[in-house]
């Protein structure tokens, strides 16, 4: 099968402060700060198509991969050996996070939206057996793994953790292209582009936005102003985001994008619940969904609290299939992918009068929660720990369900804040650096606290103490407290108490 096509434009600028890129001192938050072309993140940034385990590890990584194949081609030149530096985080955990197998994958021609599973299963393999790797546009180029693709986890680039460089080297040994590449979170990447004045400079890779896509009718940066906005135009939070998104698409369009994510989700989860075995690594961790599956059919919810169980069976299926590396929407990351899911199948299964419209109304509210998180703070595990994806898919979910149930915009908003609120903290501790234990269970124990705070949220009248910007920033103080080791580096918590094998 060819290679999928790349659907990635030219790079595209961060920020709104024209055609040129951001520079950035020792965090990327300047980056993050601020919105593409002036518009709050999309729906089609904060859920996209990918393959597992990880967003931050493996889908960023291939789209860095497939962006420097398109980088060498232009070049002209077979090149004589290609390197490929993982630092970071992507050094610490990218084995069990399969990230040298995303990269090669890019370089391949691959993207994760594309991608077919069989290939992804068998690519590794392949490449190591021939001893080349065939780059798309370049043509096939002799490949070391072993010596060719070095993990470097005590190499910390200034602008993120999660940073990779891959060098292509010609006959003489000299470099021919070289290209830096940081993966945020979420499956977004931005690339280096020089350090004039002493400052690294870089530019995001993958907006959504159209080319020709104005300025949004209603920008806004804090859940202050996105409360104020809808409150002065009489909006509810998903009439407002889907405004926005329609100054840049046609409605049909939007609408057609949303469906297919939800396709996605179920399509996954009706995969989880039908695979059995063991999932890929050394933990050799017994899939639960499928019996679980079957017990839950069988009895047909004559427990009272069936419900609940419906809902951790939908994270659980998603987070497995995840975990074995097939296909997920990112929501807003692979580690978090099953919680947003099992919130909206339980929406769509248990409560009365749901539909095609709920549906649309609580990944328009969730998505706009989940860029808030995103551009104040963060939503990649490698930099503020879980807290930042698992627990802002709780955020997103509960959102999203105070809204398809019809709830205030200030009921939204403290749906979310209570989801956030109670995830502060969450270390990233995968063990032996896979995306399984604590993963897989924790995805069901958020999208549980989700529905929690939806319920709770739509108790009162929206009115609360605490606001989402403050646990935001909350949320991004902490990540910034937070000790290297419980941040996606497997050197802390369950990571070395739990024996791997």
């Amino acid at each position: 099968m060819e290679p999928a096509a790349a659907g990635d434009s030219e790079p595209t600028p961060v920020g709104a402060q024209g055609p040129e890129s951001v520079s950035t001192g020792d965090s990327h938050s300047d980056e993050l700060g601020r919105t593409l072309n002036g518009r709050p993140l999309s729906v089609r940034d904060m859920f996209r198509v990918g393959i597992g385990p990880s967003s931050s590890h493996t889908v960023g990584p291939m789209r860095a991969g497939n962006h420097f194949a398109r980088k060498l081609a232009c070049v002209g030149r077979v090149p004589s050996r290609v390197t490929i530096e993982l630092m970071g985080s992507l050094g610490a955990t990218g084995k069990g996070h399969s990230t040298d197998r995303a990269v090669l994958l890019g370089l391949g021609g691959f993207l994760p939206e594309s991608v077919p599973v069989a290939v992804v299963d068998t690519y590794m393999e392949k490449v190591a057996e021939a001893r080349e790797l065939s780059i798309q546009g370049v043509g096939a180029v002799p490949i070391n793994l072993e010596r060719d693709v070095m993990f470097l986890p005590g190499k910390i680039l200034p602008f993120h953790v999660n940073a990779l460089t891959i060098t292509a080297f010609g006959e003489d040994g000299n470099a021919i292209a070289a290209g830096t590449y940081y993966s945020t979170g979420g499956g977004f990447v931005s690339e280096e582009i020089g350090e004039p004045e002493g400052e690294c400079r870089v530019r995001q890779l993958d907006s959504s936005e159209p080319e020709a896509a104005g300025p949004a009718p209603y920008p806004y940066t804090t859940a202050k102003e996105l409360l104020k906005l809808c409150e002065r135009n009489g909006l509810r939070l998903s009439e407002l985001v889907m405004a926005n998104e329609t100054a840049a698409l046609p409605a049909d369009a939007v609408e057609s994008y949303m469906d297919t994510i939800w396709q996605t989700m179920d399509e996954c989860i009706k995969e989880g619940c039908q695979a059995s075995g063991t999932l890929p690594g050394i933990l050799r961790v017994k899939r639960r969904a499928g019996e679980l599956n079957a017990h839950l059919t069988r009895t047909r919810g004559d427990d009272p609290l069936a419900g609940m169980d419906w809902v951790n069976l939908y994270a659980l299926a998603v987070n497995e299939e995840n975990a074995a590396g097939h296909r997920v929407v990112t929501a807003p990351t692979n580690g978090a992918a099953g919680v947003v899911p099992a919130v909206l199948a339980y929406y769509l299964r248990f409560v009365p009068d749901a539909g095609v419209e709920g549906q649309r109304q609580f990944l328009l509210a969730a998505a706009a929660i989940g860029g808030l998180i995103r551009n104040n703070a963060s939503i990649a595990g490698a930099e503020v720990g879980c807290q930042g994806e698992v627990g802002a898919a709780s955020a997103m979910a509960a959102a999203g369900l105070a809204e398809a149930m019809g709830g205030s915009v200030l009921q939204v908003e403290n749906a979310a804040e209570i989801a956030m609120e109670h995830s502060l903290g969450l270390t990233c501790d995968p063990v032996a650096g896979l995306v399984q234990i604590p993963c897989i269970e924790r995805n069901a124990i958020a999208a549980v606290k989700a529905i929690n705070a939806a319920r709770m949220a739509l108790w009162g009248d929206g009115r609360h103490a605490v606001s989402f910007d403050t646990v935001i920033e909350t949320m991004r103080q902490t990540g910034k407290d937070m000790l290297s080791k419980y941040k996606e580096t497997s050197q802390g918590g369950l990571a070395v108490n739990v024996v791997e094998c």
